[in-house]
């Protein structure tokens, strides 16, 4: 796959309890970025973190939080991005999306 020097770099940002048709959102995203052809998508699970709602979500033992902050990043040209966007908006109830240029450095496989 060929991806051009500049890239974007979209950054979903929901709760790791969220589901979306049966399934943790998360999931859900990352299987809809494949079918879409992206280039590639990444979950990272985070270790604290509050929201909207301004609760704070933990992994510290003595607050164990069954619902820690969850980002998913994937890298990918602008107008692939773009064409994806509309096919999870209505899937994220809540959460935030972020978009930024990014330099790509190399995308490669053996």
């Amino acid at each position: 796959m060929i991806i051009s020097e500049q890239g974007h770099l979209l950054r979903i940002f929901v709760g790791e309890s969220d589901k979306f048709e049966g399934i943790p959102l998360y999931e859900w995203i990352v299987k809809k970025a494949k079918e879409h052809g992206l280039a590639g998508a990444t979950v990272i699970r985070g270790l604290e973190g509050f929201g909207t709602h301004s609760q704070v979500h933990t992994s510290k033992i003595l607050m164990l939080s069954e619902d820690l902050p969850i980002i998913i990043e994937i890298v990918d040209a602008l107008d692939k991005i773009e064409s994806f966007m509309p096919i999870i908006d209505d899937a994220i109830v809540e959460g935030m999306a972020t978009l930024e240029k990014v330099d790509i450095k190399f995308y490669r496989k053996q």
